[in-house]
């Protein structure tokens, strides 16, 4: 690996660890073994290099959200149907000890993004990619080829849901809702638009 690959693997070791406000570009330069100048060289800034590895974290984290995969590749499920909305929802809940940390070093980055503005729009340009990110788990439409509509109508959906289930499990996991409680709930409000309630 270079300096850069290093910087990042570094910066997410440092997040887990620490969190973002009390990482240090020194504990970058120590949990990395690159130089403080190769921080700015290849990142522009210390906050830059650890959105970058936040950034990287989330997208490992949601890569283990897909539905049952088979052997062949192919979903257990159709597309855009109930069953692959429970099965999303379903391996994203199955995956939250794994990836604890980083849900809470997301919510510490949303509290204190006040202490960092320049982070905060990072991060906002971040959200948005997120929300291209999640689709494809639930329609099979790869993320290059999704509109700009779908992306800020069912992307937007599927965030808002993402960070408030993440929320009840990290606050809560014996009361936090659960892939079934989810599914039905979408399921009876299907079923009330359709009778025109």
């Amino acid at each position: 690996m270079g300096h850069r690959e290093d910087l990042l693997a570094g910066a997410k070791r440092c997040l887990l660890a620490k969190g973002f406000l009390r990482t240090t570009a020194r504990d970058l330069v120590k949990e990395s073994g690159a130089n403080l100048a190769s921080i700015g060289y290849h990142y522009g800034s210390k906050d830059a290099l650890l959105v970058e590895a936040y950034v990287a974290l989330i997208q490992e984290a949601g890569d283990s959200y897909g539905p049952g995969w088979g052997a062949d590749g192919a979903t257990r499920s159709a597309p855009g149907s109930l069953e692959r909305f429970h099965e999303v929802w379903a391996s994203v809940i199955r995956s939250v000890p794994e990836s604890r940390a980083i849900w809470l070093l997301s919510f510490e980055l949303i509290f204190q993004g006040d202490r960092v503005p320049e982070v905060r729009k990072l991060l906002a340009r971040a959200q948005e990619e997120g929300r291209s990110g999640i689709v494809p788990l639930f329609n099979d439409v790869p993320e290059a080829d999704l509109d700009a509509a779908t992306v800020d109508t069912e992307g937007r959906l599927y965030q808002t849901l993402l960070q408030g289930l993440m929320v009840q499990w990290l606050f809560d996991p014996d009361t936090a809702t659960g892939a079934d409680q989810l599914t039905e709930g979408l399921r009876r409000v299907l079923a009330g638009a359709a009778q025109g309630r």
